[in-house]
């Protein structure tokens, strides 16, 4: 029987392995059939309907009012600015910066604990992120270069915004998990998501020609709403029920590793020294933010 910790970690990693391969899918369907805000639109909506349908089979928990508060702000820097501020800031900048800045999220999370939940930033547990983020950089900076530029600015901004806001939302939501179950939570987050992403996305939603789609196009459309939306952030908000913000958050370090591993298998990459260092300093950066420090026995 596996413990609560070791299937948070599956979970995350499930998490991350659809993050890892979402991109290529989603280049099937975005631009060429959905806008950017239009896609962001579908993939919230759907998420929706997908969380209050399933909850409609489970026993109904009450939720207090003030909590109600913090759903919302979840829902508007959970799935709205998180999604929004991504994808309008990877459309003004270049997908390598995107993925550079990106790898800033844990750092982010590390401190907004300490600020909102008072969790104290252990030399381990920040030397494991160091430590990951090295190798994340390194496996991403390895067949690319950064691009700076006065042009990326505005985008470069808007990805920092991003990981901001989602490193928010992991941290708000943790107290949430401690009195209510996954799906309960996840359904009021996406719908106080939608208010905020329906002004941005509706125009761009009615301007999609359904015929259009391919066979390929509606398997890739609903890979992006039903796993890299649904699935995936059920897993995520699954493991914070046992593990703390700072640990979901350096799972990112491994995205880099499953699109290393896709390349390999299709035979558009080759493995060499360096990427089995970084994979190594990623996977010893996990265990080093996970690991729970252990409890000084007191002697009478």
């Amino acid at each position: 029987m596996l413990s609560k910790t070791v299937k948070a970690h599956l979970a995350l990693l499930g998490a991350n392995l659809i993050y890892g391969v979402n991109y290529s899918i989603a280049k099937l369907v975005m631009p060429e059939f959905i806008e950017p805000f239009g896609f962001i639109f579908c993939r919230v909506l759907g998420a929706l309907l997908l969380f209050w349908g399933l909850h409609a089979f489970m026993k109904s928990e009450k939720i207090d009012r003030k909590d109600y508060w913090r759903l919302f702000i979840c829902g508007a820097f959970g799935v709205a600015g998180n999604q929004l501020s991504f994808f309008y800031g990877l459309n003004i900048t270049t997908p390598i910066n995107a993925a550079i800045i990106m790898t800033s999220n844990p750092v982010l999370v590390l401190i907004m604990s300490s600020i909102i939940l008072k969790e104290r930033i252990s030399g381990i547990k920040l030397g494991g992120i160091f430590l990951g983020l090295s190798g994340a950089v390194g496996l991403i900076l390895f067949n690319n270069s950064l691009s700076i530029s006065t042009e990326n600015i505005a985008g470069d901004l808007f990805i920092f915004i991003n990981a901001t806001s989602y490193a928010i939302y992991l941290v708000l939501v943790k107290p949430l998990m401690n009195k209510y179950e996954p799906i309960t939570v996840m359904k009021w987050v996406f719908l106080f998501g939608f208010l905020f992403v329906f002004p941005f996305g509706f125009n761009q939603f009615t301007e999609i020609d359904w015929n259009s789609f391919t066979s390929n196009t509606w398997l890739a459309f609903l890979f992006v709403v039903i796993a890299t939306t649904f699935f995936a952030y059920l897993f995520n908000i699954y493991a914070l029920k046992s593990v703390n913000p700072s640990v979901v958050s350096i799972y990112i370090y491994s995205q880099p590793i499953v699109a290393t591993m896709v390349a390999l298998l299709i035979g558009q990459d080759e493995l060499n020294l360096l990427k089995i260092v970084s994979a190594l300093m990623i996977f010893v950066g996990v265990y080093m933010v996970s690991r729970k420090p252990k409890l000084k026995t007191v002697s009478n």
